[in-house]
């Protein structure tokens, strides 16, 4: 289980810190993450805190993925 950190950049310009997990190597836990963005009709499923969050793709302009920590 991979669990990385990615620092969201919102449409709107807000940005947010979220976790995500899943199995496998960081690096396919990476490319699932960019796979799921890249489709219009994309949802990815993330923690924010102790709080369950679901971003859809096409409210995200960027993704910083930092497999240590978000760079603060």
């Amino acid at each position: 289980m991979a669990e990385i950190q990615l620092r969201v950049r919102l449409v709107s310009g807000d940005q947010l810190d979220v976790t995500f997990e899943d199995d496998g190597e960081e690096n396919q836990v990476i490319e699932r993450v960019v796979q799921t963005l890249a489709n219009d009709s994309g949802a990815l499923r993330a923690t924010h805190g102790d709080r369950l969050i679901v971003l859809y793709s096409r409210g995200v302009a960027t993704v910083e993925i930092a497999p240590r920590g978000a760079v603060l």
